[in-house]
């Protein structure tokens, strides 16, 4: 383009389909499973959402965490107990044209670094098919976790991630596919004491697991696909996050991002810290784990106690929170990406994740305002930064003008 030109460049819209893991009843998805993919991808339609992340899970029956143990149940809109055959995406394929809804990438977030080796294949399996659906549907990337082997130290799981996950990176290379992690810590995915339960959790781990990828030819395969709320979560600030990654070099590694807030509740760190709940959570009785998935689902308290999901658009605007990196800065956040990172605006994805507790709506009808405002939020926030970026990067910089004041900087606390 002429330099000069303003030529704001907004990201893609997307959504993930376990926004509303239940569109489709049971009764009717059962026998007809494609039906539930049909209804979300018109679903998409109605409620603005030009994209979406089609979501694919161990079936209910199948996996190895109960949903009531869950904080966010996961959705298998895309159910792989049946083969995903060119019938199928043909299927899907003139439901996307017939509702002009296209598709992002799939997800599918699990453990793949489960300890126990029948339900670490289990889960294999399932991305293996999930890889193969992406190739018949014609996206380039798969969205998912790394996971962790709870029974090792976070070194050892780096030498089974060479191990076990390297070749599923390997199989993503042969299918022409990347795989994005998702950098969720998953504090309560485990009774136990530890933390940081998905090894992939921050810049560090990520570039000590693509040094890895790399010796095995395979560090094209490893990207990251960015929540914000996982870094408010652990203390952190998306604009410093994207300034260590260019400081190291490694400003390519996001390739993707999840609009999806955390609200810090300054009480709840003031009680237990950015730790949570350590005692009295309700998921042990004396020494013993409890075996009640309801009471597992105390160990979420680890987080819970201290924060909340936020739904794009759903917390009050507050600059003082902002500040504190106690809630998602979404201009900064996204003014940070096109001037931290190696991406192109335009053909990079910004996926909307709803897990705000009090508006997780099993019911159609009500969430669907709920979905539409919040993604006309994130579409004029990024318009509102693509704008921003453009004058003061391209037009004002052409003209050797500098732009007002200083803005947020990293590392500042």
């Amino acid at each position: 383009m002429p330099a000069g030109e303003f030529r704001p460049r907004p990201m893609r819209l997307s959504i993930l389909t376990a926004a509303l893991q239940e569109l489709t009843p049971r009764a009717r998805r059962e026998a007809d499973p494609d039906l539930a993919i049909e209804e979300w991808l018109a679903f998409a339609a109605e409620i603005g959402a030009p994209n979406i992340e089609l979501s694919a899970a161990l079936h209910p029956t199948e996996g190895d965490i109960p949903a009531a143990a869950m904080l966010d149940p996961v959705a298998n809109t895309l159910d792989l107990r049946r083969p995903f055959d060119a019938a199928r995406a043909a299927r899907v394929q003139r439901a996307m044209r017939a509702t002009q809804v296209g598709l992002s990438d799939l997800g599918y977030f699990d453990n793949m670094l489960a300890a126990d080796a029948a339900a670490r294949r289990r889960k294999h399996a399932l991305m293996l098919k999930v890889f193969d659906a992406a190739v018949l549907l014609g996206t380039d990337a798969v969205t998912g976790f790394v996971g962790r082997n709870f029974d090792l130290s976070m070194d050892g799981n780096l030498v089974m991630f060479e191990e076990v996950f390297v070749p599923l990176l390997k199989a993503a290379k042969a299918r022409g596919l990347t795989y994005r992690v998702e950098q969720c810590p998953m504090p309560g995915w485990t009774v136990g004491d530890s933390w940081h339960n998905n090894i992939a959790y921050a810049p560090g781990p990520w570039i000590a697991l693509h040094r890895i990828c790399e010796r095995h030819g395979v560090g094209d395969q490893f990207r990251i696909h960015y929540d914000p709320s996982h870094a408010i979560l652990m203390g952190q600030d998306t604009r410093s996050v994207f300034q260590y990654l260019k400081d190291a070099g490694y400003s390519f590694l996001i390739g993707g991002f999840h609009v999806k807030g955390q609200v810090i509740d300054a009480r709840g760190v003031s009680a237990w810290g950015y730790g949570g709940q350590t005692v009295q959570r309700g998921d042990w009785h004396g020494n013993e784990p409890s075996r009640d998935p309801a009471e597992q689902l105390n160990a979420w308290k680890k987080q819970t106690v201290f924060a909340a999901h936020e739904l794009p658009g759903s917390a009050r605007h507050d600059p003082l929170a902002y500040l504190q990196n106690r809630s998602v800065d979404w201009l900064d956040h996204q003014l940070a990406a096109r001037e931290l990172l190696a991406i192109e605006p335009d053909r990079t994805y910004l996926v909307v994740e709803h897990e705000y507790p009090p508006a997780r709506i099993q019911d159609r009808e009500r969430l669907k305002p709920i979905l539409a405002a919040s993604l006309e939020f994130t579409r004029a926030i990024d318009a509102a930064a693509a704008a921003m970026y453009s004058l003061q990067h391209e037009v004002l910089a052409a003209q050797g003008i500098a732009p007002q004041g200083f803005g947020r900087e990293a590392y500042r606390s």
